[in-house]
Parts: C-alpha cells; structure tokens; sequence
C-alpha cells in the first residue's frame, strides 16, 4: 500500500517508499523477527514498554540472588544498533486498528504495511484475581527483585521474631504450580535457605526452612515424560522440598494457603502457576481461548489478515493435533518464520509453506547440579543434564558479555554456594502492606 495514515486519519501518497514492518514485543518472538528482517527491503519499527530484552527462563535465579537483573537483560538499542533499518520506539501500545493498519500508542499512532505482534503472557489466576496481592508471580524484572526482596526480609524479620509461630510462617515458602518454573524455583530458594545462608544468622537456622511445592494435578511437570518427573520430584526432597500434588488451592491469603479446607500459614507465597495472554488478542478483535491467546492460521496470521502475524504466548495454534507450546523456542521460530514470510513477499517470492515448530525438548533443572533433559527418543538426568541446561540457556542469552557472566557466576556459585545478587532493595510502602496483620485481627 502507498498510503501512510496520520494521528488525524488523513493520508500521505509515496509510492516510492519501502514497506513499513511493525514489530510490538521486544521478547524472544519480536527481537528474532526484527534480527532476521536485518538484510530484507524494508523499515521496521519495533515497540516496547521496556527498554531492554529479558531472558525470562532465568529470572527464578534474580529472585533467589543467584544473578543480578542485568546479567540476563541487554538494552533493545544496543541489540540492534547495527541495524541501519530499524528504529527503536519505547512506548505502551494502548490498542490496533486493523482497518486502517494503524497501531495506537498512548500519544500517537504508527502506520503498518505487516505488523508482527509478539506481547507475550502475564500472570493467571483462574479467575482468583484476589489472590494477586498474596501470591506474587514472576514475568518481570520488577517481579523478580520483589520477591528477592521478599523472600530475604523472611530471614530477616525470622531472625528478630521471638514468636516461635510467628517465625516458622516466616520462614515457610510456598510455590502454587509445578511446572519448571515452579521446579526451578522451589529448588532454589531449598540451596538458598539449607547452604547459602546456613551460617549467617545467629537467632535462626535456615535450615528450618519449609518449602512447599504445590500442584493440582496429579504429578509435576506435566510436559515431561513421566519417569524424568519423578526423578525431579526425588531431587526436590533430596533438597528438602515439600511436594504436594493433587493438591488444588482453594484460597490464598495474607496468612498463607488454603488446601483441602486447611490453612498453611506461610510468610511468603509465590505463584508459579498459569498464563494469560496480553490484550493483543482484543486489540484485533481476534477469536481467542481460555487462556486469552489469538487463535491463528497455518501461516501464523490473524484469520483473513495475511499482513498481520502473531507469534509467541500471544498467539494459539496447533500442529499435528497438538498445541503449539508457549516457550521461547517457539516463540523465536514464529519470529523468524513471520520475517522470512514477510522478506519473500516484499521481494516478489511466493512463500506458501506453513508454519511447523521444531521442538528441541524440554529442559529443567532441580537444584545447582541435577537436571532433567527430555528431548524426544533420548532422555537423561542428573550432573549431565543440570551442564546441557546452563549450556543451552546461555546459548540464548545476548552478548558476550551476559554469556561470560551467567557462566562465572553459575561456576562460583556451584564451587562456594554464594548468592552474591543478595541485595535488599526497599520498597518500604510495598513491605509494610504485603506484611499479614496479626492473628487477633482476623475476623473469626
């Protein structure tokens, strides 16, 4: 198309101009569709409210003081600053139009000739949003240093209780899902507890620290085969590690958890349990499922929009049957799937083959040295597996420079069990209200 739209709606005619790709989400799916458009005939836009890249996989360890934010963070400039056909524009994007092949930001609008939408996932609480205040989850930077925080003050405020049930609360932790990131994190905050601050406190034991893992169905990790599921959940009581399956939640409070008509009385509540699509989906007036994601076509588009792409948690799809799953693999192959579309299309190509994802596995870790590695026919566990885990997260990581920290920091921490990230941050508004009120208060 030849017409570029203003704020106002009226139009702009140069025919002589290069076809403009808009990328909204600078995650896996975004930045790897932006990097693939690198060479290609046309201007890209890409829009974020950030102004950095985040490796999500490893944010557990920013929350449990392994790393520090910006060992897996990199800015979005300094990623593409070599890119001569890509600007960066740090922005909230507040809705789409479809029609008119605009997408709004808070102030302005940004015409499109394709437009490749890759907002990812947020937290869900099946319907519980109540919860939300209670039980924290993790998709940010700003999550994951509020629950470092938090889950440091326990051990603080632990060791100046004279309440002996008022300091095992505080020092009980407990994670609402069991999938990897719930796995990981639970056996993190387990080394944090029982190694890496064994010794430095005179009035508690770390050690007494009670983590609980709980999931609804009836095993962890639901994706992985089930024979490496429990060798995991072996690893988790090796570590100490409660884990309670079968074990739906039926109310989270300032107190704790309610299962099975009891109330767990915990300091700290985490949840690590499902996923919900941004408001992309709504934007495009797109048919969605229960979990709010775009379904989408073969080729990855918006169901008669074949200039529109939505790749990543964004987006819902199937492949032989099954769903797409919503991990970074996928997202980054949709990403460059969507550009290699988009590249053959500007240059007179015809591209009609569909999108297929090309799963590598599945990969999760329990603890500094075990891990379990599911990919396909071959299958494996333990030190092996934890070493094939650290090197294909740092794989991904961008630059050189987070690669050779993650790795230093990964070898130092497995040779002297230090958090050196263990950095209390206040929010001191953001404590005093996520503190419970004392027992007397609450209405019988």
């Amino acid at each position: 198309m030849d017409a570029l739209y203003t704020h106002s709606g009226s139009t702009i005619t140069d025919a002589t101009r290069r076809p403009h790709v808009v990328i909204v989400g600078a995650g896996f799916g975004g930045l790897n569709a932006a990097k693939a458009l690198k060479n290609a005939p046309v201007d890209v836009t890409i829009i974020d409210r950030n102004n950095h890249h985040l490796f999500q996989p490893l944010l557990y360890q920013v929350a449990t003081a392994v790393l520090s934010p910006a060992d897996i963070s990199a800015p979005i400039r300094h990623i593409l600053h070599k890119q001569k056909n890509t600007k960066v524009v740090l922005a909230e994007v507040t809705g789409i139009d479809r029609e008119r092949q605009l997408v709004w930001l808070d102030d302005r609008s940004v015409p499109y000739d394709y437009l490749i939408v890759a907002t990812g996932a947020s937290h869900s609480y099946f319907g519980n949003d109540q919860w939300a205040p209670f039980a924290p989850g993790l998709k940010s930077i700003t999550d994951a240093t509020a629950l470092r925080r938090k889950i440091l003050l326990a051990f603080e405020e632990a060791e100046q209780e004279t309440d002996p049930d008022r300091q095992r609360s505080l020092l009980t932790f407990i994670l609402i899902g069991a999938g990897p990131t719930g796995v990981e994190m639970a056996g993190a905050i387990a080394e944090l507890a029982h190694a890496a601050l064994a010794s430095d406190f005179r009035n508690i034991d770390p050690k007494a620290a009670r983590i609980i893992l709980v999931e609804a169905l009836p095993r962890i990790l639901p994706a992985f085969d089930e024979k490496l599921a429990k060798k995991a959940q072996d690893g988790l009581h090796q570590l100490g590690v409660e884990v309670r399956t079968s074990s739906a939640v039926q109310d989270v409070n300032a107190y704790g958890v309610v299962i099975a008509g009891q109330q767990i009385e915990a300091g700290t509540v985490i949840w690590t349990a499902g996923v919900s699509a941004s408001a992309a989906g709504k934007w495009l007036g797109a048919e969605q499922d229960r979990a709010g994601r775009a379904r989408v076509d073969q080729y990855l588009n918006l169901p008669g929009y074949s200039n529109i792409f939505i790749i990543g948690d964004t987006s819902s799809t199937t492949q032989d049957g099954k769903p797409i799953p919503g991990i970074a693999p996928a997202a980054m192959q949709g990403g460059i799937y969507a550009a290699s579309v988009i590249s053959d299309r500007v240059t007179g190509k015809l591209n009609s083959q569909p999108f297929r994802y090309h799963s590598r596995g599945n990969l999760a870790t329990v603890g500094r040295s075990y891990g379990i590695a599911d990919l396909g026919k071959v299958k494996f566990s333990g030190f092996l597996a934890w070493i094939f885990w650290i090197v294909a997260h740092v794989f991904f990581l961008i630059g050189f420079r987070n690669r050779f920290l993650v790795l230093f920091q990964s070898a130092w921490g497995y040779v002297t069990f230090q958090r050196n990230a263990r950095l209390i941050t206040h929010d001191y508004s953001a404590v005093a209200s996520a503190r419970p009120r004392e027992r007397e208060l609450q209405p019988s």
